[in-house]
């Protein structure tokens, strides 16, 4: 008898007690994050930091760091090399840029672009090498259409997407895309040293615009972390290393031979 009453007044007692749910925590950032999940950052770091409020998380900040330096890199792509396009265009001279070192730099974009692709890495982390492949095609043919070869810039165009569109299909091996990549260092470096040797010679750097070499050398040096972080590459890091030691030493020529003019060395001579 008392047993039962005693199961009873427990079970009285259960009924009588509500449901405890556990309220899910929420943030004023809630309409945004789909945005932020898509392009800055893991479900897991928008909760550290937006629902529990830890904004020190190291990895998460990493992480965050690096898209967000990503992204703008890639903006600020979009509108790098135009200062040279259009220094060319109102100069109508090619004066002071070497073909060879554009070409050179063109085969590594193209390089650092199928590499990326084939390997599935995140568009953040290699974005800008679409629009630097664009506006480095079309410095490579004003340089052409300036020096009197019109007829052949056209035709470089043309090769240049006929081979670029081969190696971004399926019948080209990974082992090429590979070795693209891997030649991208020897690229650079010849590439840059062209234009090194050439501005040396001229005593100028004629008609290389400032606003872009500067542009190329804080981009290539925020993309060694970036690789890092987001790829995990060590060829893509490397790449970006000299890709920065070799945007640094053209934009200290710059600084060098800043009031340097073709008109003033003709005047010398």
């Amino acid at each position: 008898m008392y047993c039962g009453h005693a199961s009873t007044s427990r079970h009285n007692s259960t009924m009588a007690t509500p449901m405890m749910e556990e309220v899910p925590k929420t943030s004023v950032l809630d309409p945004l994050k789909g945005l932020l999940l898509t392009y800055f950052m893991p479900e897991s770091c928008y909760d550290e930091f937006f629902l529990n409020l830890n904004f020190l998380d190291v990895p998460c900040l990493k992480i965050v760091l690096s898209k967000g330096l990503g992204i703008g890199i890639i903006l600020g792509s979009v509108m790098v090399k135009l200062p040279q396009i259009l220094k060319l265009m109102g100069a109508k001279s090619a004066e002071g840029l070497s073909f060879n070192s554009v070409l050179l730099e063109l085969l590594a974009i193209t390089g650092t672009m199928a590499y990326s692709i084939a390997n599935s890495f995140p568009f953040s982390s290699w974005g800008e090498a679409l629009f630097l492949m664009l506006q480095t095609v079309t410095i490579g043919f004003l340089i052409m259409h300036y020096r009197g070869n019109t007829v052949k810039g056209v035709l470089f165009l043309v090769v240049y997407t006929g081979l670029v569109a081969l190696l971004l299909s399926p019948v080209t091996p990974m082992a090429v895309v590979m070795t693209m990549q891997a030649f991208n260092m020897p690229a650079i470096i010849i590439g840059r040293l062209i234009q090194v040797v050439t501005n040396y010679h001229n005593g100028h750097t004629g008609q290389l615009s400032a606003i872009t070499v500067l542009m190329l050398f804080v981009g290539s040096l925020a993309r060694i972390f970036t690789s890092i972080q987001e790829t995990g590459d060590s060829l893509m890091a490397l790449t970006y290393v000299i890709s920065s030691s070799c945007n640094g030493l053209i934009a200290a020529q710059l600084v060098y031979y800043w009031n340097a003019h073709p008109s003033h060395k003709k005047k010398t001579q």
